[in-house]
Parts: C-alpha cells; sequence; structure tokens
C-alpha cells in the first residue's frame, strides 16, 4: 500500500471510486462538487494505491491561518472497505497535517460514516443538519483536536 500526492492524470480513477460509492456515500449530485474540489479547491490530496491501482483519495484543506483544518472528500473503493486502508489515509492525512502545525481538524460527513471518524477520535462538534447534502444525506460536523 503506497499514499502519494494526486495528480489530474487521477481524475478518471477518482470518479470511477465516487461512482461505486454512490448512492450510498454520495449523492449523485455531489459529483459535480468533486469535480470542481479537484480542479479548484485541492489544497493537498492524495490517493492509496494498492497492487497499482488507485483504491482511495483523500485531502485536506487549512484556513489561511493554518491553525485549524479539516478532511475533504475521502473516498475508497467499496471492495478495499473495511481492511485498514482509509484509517490508514486518515492517519497520514493528519500527521502531514500536524507537521504543518494544525491544531483542530474537522471533516463533514453522513450519518452513513460518521462512526468511522468516531473511531479515529472525531466529536459531533455541531447538531446535525437533516437532508443536508441532498435528501437522505445529513450533515454530520466532527473535530479532532491536538491532544497536549
Amino acid at each position: 500500500m503506497t499514499i502519494r500526492p494526486y495528480s489530474p492524470t487521477d481524475d478518471l480513477a477518482l470518479l470511477e471510486l465516487l461512482r461505486l460509492n454512490t448512492p450510498h456515500y454520495f449523492a449523485e449530485s455531489e459529483k459535480i462538487d468533486f469535480m470542481k474540489y479537484l480542479a479548484n479547491h485541492i489544497d493537498s490530496y492524495f490517493v492509496i494505491k494498492l497492487d497499482d491501482k488507485i483504491v482511495g483519495g483523500g485531502g485536506f484543506n487549512r484556513t489561511p491561518n493554518g491553525i485549524k483544518g479539516a478532511l475533504s472528500w475521502d473516498i475508497l473503493r467499496p471492495d478495499a472497505q473495511g481492511r485498514g486502508i482509509g484509517s490508514e489515509l486518515v492517519k497520514f492525512r493528519i500527521a502531514e497535517m500536524q507537521k504543518l502545525g494544525v491544531t483542530e481538524i474537522g471533516v463533514r460527513t453522513s450519518q452513513h460514516v460518521f462512526q468511522f471518524y468516531e473511531k479515529m477520535g472525531f466529536k459531533l462538534k455541531n447538531p446535525i443538519i437533516k437532508k443536508y447534502w441532498a435528501e437522505g444525506f445529513d450533515l454530520y460536523e466532527m473535530i479532532l483536536r491536538k491532544k497536549n
């Protein structure tokens, strides 16, 4: 398993991962948002490869002052889930952000994935917002603070 920085040549593989996770983890309407993110809003994004095949991706963005950050667009092949691959990608990005001085890391997710982030130490930050992403996709804002 290797984690490497994203390249625009990864777009087709990442869009295929999104397709494989729709509609279980992503709404159909999120495809356009993901494409816009990859084209215009990346701070840092990484892909994870297994047997020379992209099986996942995830990024992070930081506030202008660099103190706060957020995980963005975590996605993993369904047949790669439950094997610790997603956890490794989250840990990797947390470590990368901490190297940059980030002390508070957020993630915005849905009811379909929030328990994964709870296991990683994230706590619910705000009340849940129903139908935020789309019908059947509620917003769970979660936070992980650096331990002193």
